[in-house]
């Protein structure tokens, strides 16, 4: 896996999980990738997919206005949000800001 940076869309499994999302029409996707972080609770989650969860929280920050970082990595999910005339549901959005931090996260030092 290629990863270059801590921010969001800084690693293969993210680019690739926003390229596939912002190839849709629908949230499907970032639905899916958070329950299965849901799904998981506090226990261990793979890289490939704590990465796509956490483009999946961006995607719906951003369908909401609430915008990170904007860069070469994200720009096919801004082009798709600023086109999209899709709204999450306040479920999704619940969903999005309850999903669980991994325990790894957790005990890593401020």
């Amino acid at each position: 896996m290629g990863a270059w940076s801590h921010e969001s869309f800084g690693n293969d499994d993210a680019c690739d999980f926003a390229a596939s999302v912002s190839e849709g029409d629908d949230l499907s996707a970032v639905d899916a990738i958070l329950d299965v972080v849901m799904q998981v609770g506090g226990g261990y989650l793979e890289a490939a997919e704590a990465s796509q969860a956490i483009v999946a929280a961006e995607v719906i920050a951003r369908l909401q206005g609430n915008w990170g970082l904007r860069d070469a990595y994200s720009e096919d999910v801004d082009a798709w949000v600023e086109r999209t005339k899709i709204v999450p549901t306040n479920q999704l959005a619940l969903k999005a800001r309850r999903a669980p931090p991994s325990p790894l996260v957790e005990a890593m030092p401020p």
